[in-house]
């Protein structure tokens, strides 16, 4: 069965680590039959959440920006990737922010699988472990009816292509294959 996937790649270096990954997976799931869309959040325009309240009664926010578009992928996909680069043991400013404004429609995005994608220079995949649990209490804990699928860990990776030469980039292909 074909599924529409959505990637949100937060990387703020286009071709770096966690970018990387997304293009794998990418692939592996648009060979399975998958309608792909990869969205990579540097190249959008997305101010930060201002906290007033006005989406909590109207479903939409005060702000003119590609976060309306982007909000309506997410509630048409069936399948959403969520990729960061690890910094100091947290996802990237773009990521938080991409969840942060969210909020004018997080109870329409229902029903969806989820992965995620982390990368860092560090070693350690427990050292990623703060990343996925921010991950879980956007989309475990906020989400109605969401499935976490899968988590591809790209340790050991700091500059640019790096996670070319570790595990995690046939993890990536193979996890995309089988959306």
């Amino acid at each position: 069965m074909s599924k529409k996937v959505l990637i949100i790649s937060s990387s703020p270096r286009k071709g770096g680590n966690s970018d990387i990954l997304c293009d794998e997976f990418a692939k592996g799931a648009a060979e399975s039959g998958s309608h792909v869309e990869k969205i990579f959040l540097g190249s959008q325009k997305i101010g930060y959440c201002l906290g007033c309240g006005v989406c909590n009664t109207t479903s939409k926010c005060v702000q003119k920006d590609d976060m309306t578009a982007l909000l309506e992928k997410m509630v048409s996909a069936d399948v959403i990737l969520l990729a960061t680069p690890v910094y100091f043991y947290t996802m990237s400013a773009q990521m938080k922010t991409f969840i942060d404004r969210t909020v004018p429609r997080y109870t329409e995005i229902t029903g969806k699988e989820f992965y995620y994608i982390v990368a860092a220079a560090d070693t350690e995949v427990s050292s990623m472990e703060k990343t996925i649990e921010s991950f879980r209490g956007f989309t475990i804990d906020c989400l109605e009816g969401t499935v976490e699928k899968g988590i591809i860990y790209g340790v050991g990776a700091w500059n640019k292509g790096e996670i070319n030469s570790t595990p995690a980039i046939k993890e990536a292909y193979e996890m995309g294959k089988a959306v």
